[in-house]
């Protein structure tokens, strides 16, 4: 793997999907990334567009019978390890915006670190 570097961006409200497949998919997550995740992701719009890299975990839509693999990247935001979950869309003309970062980990990072929308984070990236 690549050196990390630090990635910086907004916090903003999203859609609350993930939460929804988060809590679904809880055992697929769990033995792909190694930790119970929060049902939820963290929001995050970069300054600059930012690709995951090449060596993502792929939580592949054929494993839970959906219709949407997702990429699973690992990340660290306030020292806490976190995974970068990016949806691989089902029309290839409308990807995932690239400016935008959604982040899960163990907690509820709004809550835990006092966040609310247009707070600046740093975000530690492959």
């Amino acid at each position: 793997m690549g050196a990390w570097r630090i990635v910086r961006g907004s916090v903003a409200t999203g859609v609350g999907d993930f939460a929804r497949w988060i809590a679904k998919l809880e055992g697929h997550y769990r033995a792909k990334t190694g930790m119970t995740l929060y049902p939820g992701t963290l929001n995050v719009w970069l300054e600059e567009p930012y690709d995951l890299p090449p060596q993502t975990i792929q939580l592949d839509k054929r494993e839970y019978g959906g219709e949407v693999t997702v990429n699973i990247a690992p990340c660290r935001i306030f020292g806490r390890r976190a995974f970068i979950l990016r949806p691989i869309s089902r029309n290839p003309a409308e990807p995932a915006p690239p400016k935008l970062l959604e982040i899960a980990t163990d907690v509820h990072l709004r809550s835990t670190y006092g966040l609310k929308d247009g707070d600046t984070v740093e975000v530690d990236v492959l």
